[in-house]
C-alpha cells in the first residue's frame, strides 16, 4: 500500500482500492491524523498507525479476490446475475435497448428509410 507523497492525505487514501472517499475520512480520524496533511508530511508513526488501520479493512487484491469469487459463485449457480457477467450484459437492471454501449460494445442500429438500395452485380 502506497500513499502518494504530493496530494493531500484526504484525496491520496481513496487511490486504493476499497477504500473511498468516507473511509478515508474515517481512517484519518481514527488515527488522529489531519486531513490536509501531505504524505511526505508524514511521520513513521503516524503512518504506521494510517496503515494498521486500512489493513482492518478489506483492500486491493484481498478484495479484489472476493469479488471474483462471488461472480464465480454466481456463475457456477447459473443465476441470472452470473448468466449476464457471462454474456458481458449489464447486471444490475438497467436498460438495453438503447444504453448499454460499454457492455454491448458500440452496436447502433439505425433505421432505414423504408427505401432499400440495390446493388448492380
Amino acid at each position: 500500500m502506497t500513499i502518494s507523497d504530493d496530494k493531500q492525505l484526504a484525496y491520496a487514501l481513496p487511490l486504493i482500492f476499497g477504500i473511498g472517499p468516507a473511509r478515508a475520512r474515517a481512517i484519518l480520524d481514527a488515527a488522529g491524523v489531519q486531513h490536509t496533511k501531505k504524505g511526505s508530511e508524514l511521520s513513521n508513526a503516524e503512518e504506521q498507525k494510517i496503515r494498521t488501520l486500512a489493513e482492518g479493512y478489506l483492500i486491493e487484491g484481498d478484495l479484489r479476490r472476493e469479488i471474483g469469487q462471488n461472480i464465480k459463485r454466481l456463475k457456477d449457480i447459473r443465476s441470472i446475475r452470473g448468466v449476464r457477467h457471462e454474456r458481458g450484459l449489464p447486471v444490475r437492471g438497467q436498460r438495453t435497448s438503447t444504453n448499454s454501449r460499454t457492455r454491448r460494445g458500440n452496436v447502433r442500429k439505425t433505421m432505414t428509410s423504408g427505401r432499400r438500395t440495390l446493388e448492380k452485380t
